[in-house]
This record gives structure tokens, C-alpha cells and sequence, in this order.
């Protein structure tokens, strides 16, 4: 194994989680450096209340969370836990939430996590403090309980310091020493550390250690109230410090734990309390430590105490304590930032983490550096995920703040943000606005979901749109739906300026860096375009990117976004032989696709678009009239068309020429919702969405893209011994019997009363006129082919495999 010389900043619950898991995965050569007192540091861990509510929609957070209880259950001292195991309910006071709630035990299942929805009466039986009367169920997860961090990092060093790694209190971090872009120092009052890697787990310090290496880390401080009530006598004989489940009152944005005798309280009803990481002190420097601003009365608790009391009787005449504003991070999309920068190499970060996945976070970062790659997909929590349009204080404050504000509402999928908009916007911006078109959120950009200019198309195709209702009716349109099918009939016009990033990989070792990078042999026709797949050292699929040869030395790609761009980034040659230059700023994208596209591109330019000069997967440097684009023909969501790049500056142009030509043969601009269900219809798989970096590509069904002829590539000695031992899951096509029903995504599978998988993407196939899915199932399932179920709200619907003669027909 490679000795590293390792220096993690901060020595708090993650600190010592990622030293604890570095040191038992052989790393022997770490410093802890900590500015406060080892181990009750100052920082979040030292007044966090430690609930641990494991399960959310996020199963790579729920994932991370299950790992901590596991690691937080093993280290006990003295008879004394870092894990009290007493479950947790939350409760629902609205038909709406109990609804959440079923959906969130269905996700349950889908994580492999113990979940059940219960009635008012069955939660007074789980605790007796609750009101049944002002609650309509609840949902209760037997594995939720307390963390003890302070517990848990002190058995967790003692642990790391008997394999040699070395701690050191009180020793502030001034400086970090870079050369040619690779750290090599930190520097502090108590002297240099070297270093050949460097961990950020400063907590919120994070940003001001960031600034030392020219890395934004893009995380809000924002201080939150919690209070302490005294004694109540419903608990006045309890002598353990918790032994009832934790609650949560999310309809009132409020959260409970036993404490001894009394309960702690927290509340998310009170305006935001951004704090700026400049305004924190230093330990030492106040009465409280550096994380606990002075409780602001104001704030809290007329209402949020009336509420408390509404659900715990008991509180009346118990009063309150005392209370505190405890200061911790946020993000704009409320996930952790892990990973190396790409800016600086040895620059790792470990921020923005609650409690709740410390554990589960030291565990991933592990081993990521000793392997190379986690296990775990940490794609939504990698730093490089924001381009430079979120590491802008002005959007990153804003959109943590939101994050802040709606941390305990029922999020649905499509639910656009409100804060830091209009970022990015394509050049056809003006014409998309003049047609109506709602607009979401896709890396910073404003894409079009639907144009109410398309509405009369409801009235064209009323006879065959599914009508969803419910929760797949929120933030839909059945515009989207008469979309889809025009599309079909005639032709789309759709805007791909947000779908990909798009980067030109030059020079004379092109070829031979894109090779080592991909499964498939590139060394295709100057012209020519291919879809190929990127894995990491573990052998799971980083993306599927398409690779367009402009040039002998010169590619065109587009990779899914900018956390795939950075790994391409990583592994750039430290010779210039390579250059790697990110046009997606500078460029923008329109697909014309449909039954009449080749029909609408003869029209405009027949020399140009006759058929017979044109295959599948072919690329062309062309004019459309005036402007000069890249062309690719391929087959694009089931159907064939065209996919044009050009400069900012002429995507107007290439707009209007597109679309008025495409008038007469009924071309429509189109949303991006119609896209995904033409993509689902088609049974096109999507990376992040149908697959990712856990599974590889024999899983996937994407081995045509596998070249093992090929000497070497990132991955392929671990692809071989992955496809000897056969796949864990496989994606698989289902069809939906009732033809009402859409599921959303993430709900579980059932082989008779077995939870075999779970949902990827779902729409409608229109061609059936039956629902469609696809699910992650296990290998013995598809094998069997027997009738499956998909729980959607608590109730089943049955399902069946996709045939191999339908799935050929697609």
C-alpha cells in the first residue's frame, strides 16, 4: 500500500471518523491538526443534539447514515454507548404529510431500511408523551436512535493514535503551501506539517481553509435554536439519558429527544440566522463555544411552544430550561462536499456533514483515497459539482438560505428552486419566454420544461393523454404529454444547452488519454461519433459520454456534467500533450428530432441534408445558413434527427432558422419533461438517473460498449473480475398493468411479499398506452420472470418484466 503523508484539518466527528477509517485501512502516516481543544473542539460536533434520522429520498444520505449507526454502535467505553438505539417517529399532523410518510417508507424498502407507517394509537405505544389526538399516524424506523460523537471521536482516536497517528490541539492553521498546483504544506503557529494530502474537516471554518488554497467551498453557517425544557413528570423516574424514540414534527418544523428528565427541542419555524464564517470567534474567545450564538427569545417560542405542547401535553407545566442557537452548514442543495478538488490536486474536502453520516462520510473518504474510489456513489456530494456560477457568494448564500427554510417541507422531485435564477440562459432565452415556457433549474441553467404556446395540442391529442392526478400531477402539465406524442408525429425543436457538458480534448496525445479513459476502442473516422463508458479503478460507471473525432488530434465530448468533466480533468497528463478546453460557456445546443426532421432539414438546406449523405453516428462541421455548426445524425430518445452545437453568439440565428423552416412541417419547441418521457419510452438509460458509479456495465446491459480486446483502461482489471462473479443487480424494463398508473421514482419492487429492487425512471409508453419503469432488480428475480408488484403510497400495483421480443421492437 502507498504511505501518504496525510494532514486532516479539524478533529471533530468527521476529522476523527476519516482518520479512524484511514488508519484501519493501513494509512500510518496522518496528522490531526485542530485549533480548539481536543476533542470537544468548538464546532458543531460539541453541541449537536446527535438525533439520527436515517432515512430520506436520498439513499446515497441514507446509505452514509446507516453506516454511522453501524461504526457509532461498535465504539462503547465503560459501559457507556455512542449509539442509543430507541427508533424515531415522525409524525404527521396533514393527510398530506401521512401520504409523505407511506411514500417514505416505500423508499424505506427501496434503501433496505425497516420503516412502517403507524396509527395515532400504535405511536402513543411507542411513546407515551405523545397527543394522539393532534396526529393522524406517524412513521417509525426501528434503527433511528442517538449519537454520542464526543463518545465516539474519542474512542475513534485512541484508536487512530495506537496506529501512529499523531493529534494536535490548539494549533490554527495559517497558511497551505501549493506548488505547481499540488499541496504540499500546511502551515500553522505551531510550526509546517508536510503533506501529500491535505483533508478539509474544519466544519463551518471550511471556507476560510478553502480561500488559503484558492478552492470556494460553498457552504452557508446558519445558526438554528434549540432549547432545553425542565423536568417532566412523565419522565421524572427515567435515570438513563434516553430511552424513548426521537420525534419529529415536520409539519411544524420541530424535532424532540429525551434528555434525562427533560426534553430537548429544536425549531426550523424561526426566520434564518445566516452567520458570516468571518463573525465566528475562535475557541476561547467568548463565554460559549465558538458554535452557540445567544438563544434570541424573539425568535422562538410563542408559536413553536404552543405547537411542542399540542403534541407533548407534558411540556405545559414543565416550561423551559433554557436554550441555545447552535451554529451549523449548509449547501445550496442541502448535500455534503466531499472529494478532491480539481483545482488543486491533494486538496481533499469533508464538509457540510452533519452528524447524522459522520461516520458513514470517514468511511467514503477512505477509501477513496487508499482504492481510489468509494463504494458508495458520492456524485451529488462531489465539491466539483458546481460550475463557477455557484461559487458566488451571492448564489450559494441565497439557495443555502432556501435549503434552510425548506429543510422540513415535502419536496417533490420537480420542484423548481426560487432563489439565485437566471444564472445561466441559453441565447434562445427571449424566444422561449415569448412561448410561454416554464422554466427549471439544470446546472445554473433555465431550461424549458413545457410552452404554454403548445397548449392547444391538449385539445389535438385529448383522447390519448394519460391525465396524471396526485403526486405525479404536481408540477406537471398535460402539455408535456401532447409534447411527447407531436414529437412523435411530427417534430420537436429541443433546447440541449444544459443537457451535457461539452469539452474539446486536444493534441498529440489525445488518443491515447481517451483510450485509457473508456471502455470502447475510440480511434474511430475523423466525422464520426460513438457513445462509450467511463469507470473508475472499482470498475463502476463514471458515465456514458459521447465522443464525437473532429480531427486526428482533436475530440469533441459530451459527458453528463461537471463532476464527470473534472474526472476527465484528473487524469490529464502532466505533459502538454493534452489540452482539455470546457466549451460549455461559450456554446449552445438544439436537437431537431421527429418523424418529419429529416423532411424539415432537406427543406432548408437539401445539398447539404440529403439522406444519402448522411448515417447514424455521423458528425459534420457544417453552415446552416449563416451559422457555423457541428452536426451529429444519430438516434436520438428512439427516433432519428440531428444534434447541432454552435457559438453563443449565433444560437439566435440557429434558432430562428430552425424553427421557422420547421413550421410548415409542424414543428413545435419542446420541454425538457417531454424529452425525459421520450427517452423512457425509447428505453434509453440515463447516467445518474438508471445507473451509476455502484454498478458497472455488465449490470447495466451496456457491455456492447465494452471493448476488452483493448490493452488497458481505467477499471478494466476490476470489470474483469466483477463479470466473473456475476452481476448484484440488473436493470430491467417493466410494464405497469393498470394503464393509469405513473409511478415517480425510487419506490420498491416485490417479488410475491420479497423486496427485490426498485424503481429507477418511470413514465408512459404511449406505443402500449401502459405505464412504463425501469427497476433495479436482483438477477434471481428477472431470472424467475414471475408477475412482480411496485408499492406506490403504500399501495401495490402489479407489474410485469418486459418481454425480450417488446424490448427489441423499441
Amino acid at each position: 500500500m502507498e504511505q501518504k503523508k496525510i494532514v486532516i484539518i479539524g478533529a471533530g466527528v468527521v476529522g476523527c471518523s476519516t482518520a479512524y477509517y484511514l488508519s484501519k485501512m493501513g494509512q500510518r502516516d496522518i496528522t490531526v491538526i485542530e485549533q480548539g481543544p481536543l476533542f470537544e473542539t468548538g464546532g458543531s460536533t460539541s453541541h449537536a443534539p446527535g438525533l439520527v434520522f436515517q432515512l430520506s429520498f436520498s439513499k446515497v444520505l441514507t446509505t452514509l447514515a446507516s453506516q454511522t449507526v453501524e461504526t457509532f454502535k461498535e465504539l462503547s467505553a465503560n459501559g457507556q454507548p455512542s449509539f442509543y438505539s430507541v427508533g424515531s417517529l415522525e409524525v404527521a399532523n396533514t393527510q398530506e404529510r401521512l401520504e409523505d410518510l407511506k411514500r417514505k417508507a416505500g423508499v424505506g424498502t427501496s434503501w433496505g431500511m425497516e420503516a412502517y407507517v403507524l396509527s395515532p394509537e400504535e405511536c402513543v405505544e411507542k411513546c407515551s408523551l405523545i397527543n394522539p389526538d393532534n396526529i393522524l399516524g406517524g412513521l417509525y424506523v426501528p434503527s433511528d436512535g442517538i449519537a454520542k460523537p464526543l463518545r465516539a471521536v474519542d474512542i475513534m482516536a485512541k484508536f487512530a493514535e495506537s496506529c501512529g497517528t499523531k493529534f494536535y490541539g490548539h494549533t490554527e492553521v495559517t497558511g497551505i503551501k501549493v506548488v505547481d498546483g499540488q499541496v504540499k504544506a500546511v502551515e500553522t503557529n505551531a510550526g509546517r506539517f508536510e503533506a501529500d494530502l491535505i483533508i478539509c474537516c474544519a466544519g463551518f471554518w471550511g471556507p476560510r481553509i478553502g480561500e488559503m488554497v484558492g478552492v470556494t467551498i460553498p457552504l452557508q453557517p446558519i445558526a438554528h435554536q434549540y432549547i432545553f425544557s425542565n423536568d417532566l413528570a412523565e419522565l421524572a423516574n427515567e435515570s438513563e439519558e434516553v430511552t424513548i424514540p426521537l420525534i419529529r414534527d415536520q409539519d411544524n418544523a420541530m424535532y424532540f429527544r429525551q434528555v434525562f428528565n427533560g426534553l430537548g427541542i429544536g425549531s426550523y419555524q424561526h426566520r434564518p440566522l445566516p452567520v458570516e464564517v468571518s463573525e465566528i470567534t475562535k475557541y476561547g474567545e467568548g463565554k460559549e463555544m465558538p458554535s452557540v450564538k445567544p438563544f434570541t427569545p424573539e425568535d422562538f417560542f410563542e408559536k413553536p411552544w404552543q405547537d411542542a405542547q399540542g403534541l407533548i401535553p407534558g411540556l405545559t407545566q414543565a416550561g423551559v430550561k433554557k436554550g441555545i442557537n447552535g451554529i451549523f452548514s449548509f449547501t445550496p442543495d442541502g448535500m455534503p462536499l466531499l472529494g478532491e478538488s480539481q483545482k488543486v490536486r491533494g486538496f481533499w474536502v469533508a464538509e457540510a456533514i452533519w452528524v447524522t453520516h459522520s461516520a458513514g462520510v470517514g468511511k467514503a473518504m477512505a477509501e477513496w483515497i487508499v482504492n481510489g474510489a468509494p463504494t458508495l456513489d458520492l456524485e451529488l456530494c462531489d465539491i466539483n459539482r458546481f460550475d463557477t456560477y455557484a461559487q458566488s457568494p451571492a448564489y450559494y448564500k441565497k439557495r443555502s438560505i432556501e435549503n434552510y427554510e425548506k429543510v422540513y417541507d415535502i419536496h417533490h422531485p420537480f420542484m423548481p428552486p426560487e432563489t439565485s435564477r437566471d444564472m445561466r440562459v441559453s441565447p434562445y432565452y427571449m424566444r422561449q419566454q415569448a412561448l410561454g415556457a416554464h422554466f427549471n433549474e439544470k446546472s445554473g441553467w433555465e431550461q424549458p420544461q413545457w410552452y404554454e404556446a403548445n397548449d392547444s395540442l391538449v385539445a389535438m391529442y385529448e383522447n390519448m393523454i394519460l391525465k396524471r392526478t396526485g403526486w405525479a400531477a404536481k408540477y406537471w402539465s398535460p402539455i408535456i404529454e401532447a409534447e411527447q406524442l407531436h414529437t412523435r408525429q411530427y417534430a420537436g425543436l429541443y433546447d440541449m444547452t444544459a443537457a451535457k457538458k461539452r469539452l474539446e480534448i486536444s493534441g498529440e496525445g489525445a488518443l491515447e488519454f481517451l483510450q485509457q479513459l473508456t471502455t470502447s476502442n475510440i480511434d474511430i473516422p475523423i466525422g464520426h461519433a460513438m457513445n462509450t463508458l467511463m469507470l473508475h479503478e472499482l470498475a463502476g460507471i463514471k458515465d456514458e459520454i459521447k465522443v464525437i473525432r473532429t480531427a486526428a488530434t482533436t475530440f469533441f465530448i459530451l459527458c453528463t456534467g461537471a463532476v464527470e468533466a473534472s474526472w476527465l480533468k484528473k487524469h490529464l497528463p502532466v505533459s502538454n500533450r493534452v489540452v482539455i478546453q470546457d466549451l460549455t460557456a461559450s456554446t449552445c445546443g438544439l436537437s431537431v428530432i421527429g418523424a418529419k426532421a429529416s423532411e424539415i432539414m432537406y427543406s432548408l438546406d437539401p445539398r447539404t441534408f440529403t439522406r444519402s449523405k448522411w448515417e447514424l453516428g455521423q458528425a459534420k462541421e457544417i453552415f446552416i445558413g449563416n451559422v457555423p455548426v457541428l452536426a451529429i445524425y444519430d438516434s436520438y430518445v428512439g427516433t432519428q434527427g440531428w444534434e447541432f452545437f454552435t457559438t453563443l453568439d449565433q444560437g439566435l440565428q440557429l434558432w430562428d432558422l430552425l424553427f421557422n423552416i420547421g413550421e410548415q412541417y409542424q414543428l413545435i419547441a419542446a420541454g425538457d419533461r417531454a424529452l425525459e418521457n421520450l427517452r423512457i419510452e425509447s428505453l434509453s438509460f440515463r447516467n445518474g438517473k438508471d445507473f451509476w458509479s455502484e454498478h458497472d456495465p455488465y449490470e447495466m446491459g451496456l457491455d456492447h460498449m465494452v471493448d476488452l480486446t483493448k490493452p488497458s483502461f481505467i477499471g478494466k482489471t476490476s470489470l474483469l473480475d466483477r463479470k466473473e462473479k456475476g452481476p448484484k443487480l440488473l436493470l430491467t424494463p417493466l410494464i405497469l398493468d393498470d394503464p393509469s398508473m405513473v409511478v415517480m421514482g425510487y419506490e420498491p419492487v416485490f417479488d410475491e411479499e420479497r423486496a427485490s429492487g426498485f424503481v429507477t425512471s418511470a413514465g408512459y409508453d404511449y406505443s402500449m398506452g401502459k405505464g412504463i419503469v425501469y427497476a433495479l432488480l436482483l438477477p434471481e428475480t428477472v431470472n424467475k420472470g414471475n408477475e412482480l408488484s411496485i408499492e406506490y403510497f403504500g399501495q401495490r400495483y402489479t407489474a410485469k418484466i418486459m418481454s425480450k421480443a417488446a424490448v427489441m421492437t423499441k
